[in-house]
């Protein structure tokens, strides 16, 4: 490391120590406590709000949330979850330890492309563990995938097999049928509905949370550095106003698809763990306000693996679980093309103006 920075000969210095010294300066920190305080409280509660919103529009009917604003809320989430992936998790890890970076031109990490290759690594984790628990799933419940009947019977008005197949036993049926035949047939359909409920569930949970953890990580390096930033805090604050609301309507919305059983205690407590993440970690970082450097070389490890890892994690979710899920292959998909414009174009928005709070966050 270089001790002082005016005498350094551009020519013959080694530009990593060059960079290294400029991050291990003292962080940025100017005061504005009352402001930093209030971003606490500020940021806790839109954010929370917002993370609810699609969960509540869903489970409770009788708040009578119109269908195409729920549409928007979910799909809008889906664009930010997926530039979240792109502008704010993978630039920075680049910009953290990416080859230019003081900790790339250091040590091992010079070695080889280790950005990169944390986000392949967390990538293939999640689809690793995504695929793992679909395959649980099938052979817990005997599904055969290679079964034609869902094929031969799916309807094309976004009507299920089952309905179709039940439709065909009636219209066969005499009209004078024993009543009691149609009271086991609802209870029999009425288990089969709680079955695929539970399957659907088990099938997704796994998936969500690991989406959940890796937005909760970004979440955390965020809240330390507004707790230590300095000039750009007037910026700053406002912008992660946005910023971490926008995630959470992201959050929620993916959630709310999710089946969970009527009064689980779930989603409401993964709502609140998000919403609380990011002013807590305002909080400690006020606490550390005049030792923690956000540009030292340790910081930079750090937040620079948690942002590769959630990059990978948020990648493969918005691609695989948001985009191709719910566009390409979801048989109940809507057959209703203004509908599913206004869902293209509320995802296209979310990931639009997420990217643009990239200039700024």
């Amino acid at each position: 490391m270089i001790s002082n920075p005016e005498s350094v000969n551009l020519d013959t210095a080694d530009p990593r120590d060059i960079i290294c010294y400029i991050n291990a300066s003292s962080n940025d920190y100017n005061g504005q406590l009352g402001a930093r305080i209030s971003s606490i409280f500020v940021i806790g509660f839109v954010s929370s709000v917002v993370t609810f919103f699609p969960v509540v529009a869903k489970r409770v009917p009788r708040l009578h949330i119109p269908l195409y604003v729920y549409l928007f809320a979910r799909y809008f989430g889906a664009g930010v979850i997926i530039a979240t992936a792109f502008i704010h998790l993978l630039d920075p890890a680049y910009d953290e330890i990416g080859g230019s970076s003081c900790v790339g031109m250091t040590g091992h990490w010079a070695d080889y492309s280790w950005c990169p290759a944390i986000v392949l690594t967390s990538l293939m984790f999640v689809f690793l563990l995504d695929f793992g628990a679909e395959r649980y799933v099938e052979k817990k419940y005997g599904i055969c995938r290679e079964d034609p009947e869902p094929i031969m019977t799916t309807a094309t008005n976004g009507e299920g097999p089952n309905h179709r197949h039940r439709a065909s036993i009636e219209r066969s049926r005499p009209t004078s049928a024993d009543k009691q035949i149609k009271e086991l047939e609802s209870q029999s359909d009425s288990d089969t509905d709680e079955g695929q409920i539970e399957r659907s569930f088990k099938q997704q949970i796994a998936a969500f949370l690991i989406l959940e953890f890796g937005v909760i990580f970004h979440s955390v390096i965020i809240g330390l550095n507004l707790g230590v930033t300095g000039d750009e805090f007037a910026t700053l604050y406002p912008v992660l106003v946005f910023h971490q609301s926008f995630e959470g309507l992201g959050i929620g919305a993916r959630m709310s698809a999710i089946p969970f059983k009527k009064g689980s205690w779930l989603p409401w407590l993964l709502c609140g763990a998000y919403g609380l993440t990011t002013p807590i970690s305002i909080a400690i970082g006020l606490g550390v306000r005049t030792t923690y450097n956000s540009g030292s070389y340790v910081a930079n490890v750090v937040s620079g693996v948690l942002d590769a890892t959630s990059a990978g994690i948020l990648i493969y979710t918005g691609l695989v679980e948001l985009l191709a899920r719910d566009f390409l292959f979801d048989p109940h998909r809507t057959q209703d093309d203004r509908r599913l414009l206004f869902m293209v174009v509320s995802m296209l928005l979310g990931a639009g103006i997420m990217a643009l709070l990239g200039k700024w966050a």
